[in-house]
């Protein structure tokens, strides 16, 4: 055996035998579970019928200017888009050839707005508002597409009970290998 070879099997065999065993915490050799605090954090999801919304309460006149200051420069000083998705307007539009999606004409809960606002939003700092600041850019987007009076308060209570135009024009998903969410027992 030539001497360079020699050398190349010294060296694998002396790096086997310095190599200790690593004991993973994943099957891939990375990460580690994550805390109850940790999930907590994140476990901030709100349904369609306003579980799990969080205490305090914001209007129209405070979230427009928290408006101005944190989502005008992507949504428009009056929420009909720039960088970011238009959020104003659409009504009546769905059914025409050119339909204008917006949380006004389209989105069927007002409950999804602030879950989505307060998990995504602003896309530079997400999770960053207060929850007053939430409800109350959520009570100024819907007051800006004519679902609320300019002197309104949304909290926990009054957000579910608005009516979004589109909430009845969604339909099930009729495919067997989908649960109905309106089933609860023996579906």
């Amino acid at each position: 055996m030539p001497m360079r070879d020699r050398r190349i099997a010294a060296f694998a065999i002396f790096a086997l035998a310095c190599a200790t065993p690593a004991h993973a915490q994943s099957p891939y050799g990375i990460g580690r579970a994550a805390t109850p605090a940790e999930i907590a954090g994140w476990n901030i999801d709100v349904d369609r019928h306003g579980n799990n919304l969080p205490p305090g309460s914001g209007s129209v006149s405070h979230g427009r200017a928290v408006f101005d200051q944190q989502c005008a420069a992507c949504h428009g000083a009056k929420g009909e888009g720039g960088i970011g998705d238009r959020l104003v307007g659409g009504q009546g539009t769905l059914a025409t050839p050119s339909p204008v999606r917006t949380v006004g004409s389209y989105w069927p809960y007002a409950t999804t707005l602030f879950d989505y606002i307060r998990r995504a939003m602003p896309q530079n700092a997400p999770q960053s508002l207060s929850n007053e600041d939430v409800y109350a850019v959520s009570a100024y987007i819907l007051h800006l597409n004519g679902l609320l009076p300019a002197e309104a308060t949304l909290d926990a209570r009054t957000l579910p009970a608005i009516k979004m135009p589109n909430r009845n024009m969604f339909v099930g998903d009729s495919r067997p290998d989908v649960e109905d969410p309106a089933c609860m027992a023996g579906c």
